[in-house]
């Protein structure tokens, strides 16, 4: 394959591009999927090949294709430089890319256990012991949606500069849907997603049946007891989950340098941000937000991007200030600036466009138990159940799911519905306390057309913002995946 990778982009540069690079990559998955104890669906999923980007002076073209001949390769080479000699009819300035090394490194995420290796049998009878164990509480459970799903990328990247990186990082999630139905009360469903790169061994660490468990009796109990939130504006801690949804929405997408410059508008929506409000303040001190590929065994774990940069963290905010954008090479050179390795593409044949990877709230010097005695009367939303935000990523909205009303630094009984709403610089200045542990949970980002979901990471710590006006929602809860 590194000979293929060679070839393409001698020819691309042959016929007079002035970069190129070329990506071989494959993605294989299984998944078996049980919904209310039957199975629904089991089977794998393969996609491998080779693309090519060539950017011309003031063109880029990309092209791919899944036969791995020479044949092929010049095929995919002469389209992609056909592509990018037509678009620079719609460019009137040169397009250039940040100066980077080129690095010749490999790196493999070495497992246990091959999760890909793992029968689906035994991966099937996962999810039936989960199933199992939740028909044995006794709550009503109208709906029970599990999935399983391991995967295997291994990637080579090859450029015009003389980079040639090697990776094989294997993963494994799980997806749990569950509507919990108590007569009387209503219904409340439960959206739980758990991944990790990694080996089998992960899924074991999790303990899922004791998870899937708990989560089931914590909303059953607060649709038993769930009383309205307070009518008055009170203080409210928001536990990692909501600040994770909160961070990888309102920090982590406006902070995408492509989304700043209009790219995304017509797709994924706009950004509040512009170009001059780098080092402006946007939250008080006690505001940092990372977004890290380099965490180990993380869902969107990678030391080296789609455009061959090495990664790092990047701190998108920094004591309540707009630090950096996320940047590809092409972007970055726009601002003078170096790429911080934030290209990534889904499949071989998608383009590298600036993704997250891990976005999180950075810690604090609190434990939960000292902030809670920092509150006379407020409301610990702990889970969220839904969360809408504008396409600039300003004005948001996020429904809570388990909570509870805490007087006098103690937690009491469970609040039903709480919504916060407020805009995005409201949140990050009201920040007054951050927790010292921060935990973190899986989603799927999307963005991109034709659409690519990429794993991530979202987290942080507990939160602490003061008179916060909550308001009520309607019984049914709905849920919107992290994008």
């Amino acid at each position: 394959m590194e000979d293929l990778l060679e070839y393409a982009v001698s020819c691309a540069i042959e016929k007079g591009a002035k970069y190129a690079e070329a990506r071989y990559q494959v993605s294989l998955s299984d998944h078996v999927s049980l919904v209310n104890g039957v199975p629904l669906g089991v089977g794998f999923s393969s996609a491998a090949g080779i693309s090519v980007r060539v950017f011309t002076e003031r063109g880029v073209g990309f092209a791919a294709t899944n036969e791995m001949t020479r044949e092929s390769i010049r095929e995919i080479v002469e389209e992609a430089y056909k592509k990018a000699k037509v678009s620079e009819k719609l460019r009137k300035k040169p397009i250039n890319l940040t100066e980077e090394e080129a690095y010749r490194v490999s790196y493999i995420l070495h497992v246990k256990e091959n999760p890909v290796e793992i029968s689906l049998e035994e991966k099937l009878g996962e999810l039936g012991e989960i199933d199992k164990s939740l028909l044995e509480i006794k709550v009503q459970l109208p709906s029970r949606s599990l999935h399983l799903i391991t995967s295997l990328s291994e990637k080579i990247f090859h450029n015009s500069e003389g980079a040639m990186i090697y990776s094989k990082i294997p993963r494994v999630a799980l997806f749990a849907m569950f509507i919990v139905n108590v007569p009387g009360k209503g219904t409340a469903m439960r959206w739980i997603q758990l991944g990790e790169s990694g080996g089998w061994e992960n899924y074991k660490r999790w303990d899922v049946v004791k998870r899937a468990v708990e989560e089931v009796k914590t909303i059953a109990k607060v649709l038993e007891e769930g009383t309205a939130p307070p009518k008055e504006p009170v203080d409210v801690i928001l536990g990692p989950e909501l600040v994770g949804i909160i961070v990888h929405e309102s920090c982590g997408h406006p902070s995408e340098l492509d989304r700043i410059w209009g790219r995304e508008g017509a797709e994924a929506g706009e950004s509040y941000m512009k170009i001059d409000m780098l080092g402006k303040r946007i939250g008080s001190d006690k505001v940092t937000i990372i977004d890290d590929p380099t965490i180990p065994n993380s869902y969107g774990f990678y030391l080296f991007d789609d455009e061959g940069v090495k990664a790092r963290p990047r701190y998108l905010f920094k004591d309540g200030l707009i630090n950096e954008f996320l940047m590809n090479r092409e972007f970055a050179a726009l601002l003078n600036k170096k790429s911080n390795a934030a290209a990534r593409a889904s499949r071989f044949d998608r383009e590298p466009i600036v993704r997250m990877a891990n976005t999180y709230m950075a810690p604090g010097d609190l434990t939960f138990e000292e902030m809670l005695r920092e509150v006379k009367k407020g409301v610990y939303i702990k889970s969220f159940a839904e969360w809408n935000i504008c396409d600039r990523r300003w004005y948001q909205r996020y429904g809570g799911l388990e909570a509870y009303y805490i007087e006098n630094g103690e937690i009491k009984h469970p609040v039903r519905n709480p919504f916060i709403e407020f805009t995005t610089e409201g949140f990050y200045s009201k920040v007054e306390a951050v927790g010292k542990e921060v935990e973190f949970f899986a989603a799927t980002c999307g963005k991109g057309n034709p659409m690519q979901g990429v794993p991530v990471w979202i987290g942080g710590p507990h939160v602490l913002i003061r008179n916060v006006k909550l308001s009520v929602a309607p019984p049914k809860i709905s849920f919107t995946r992290p994008g």
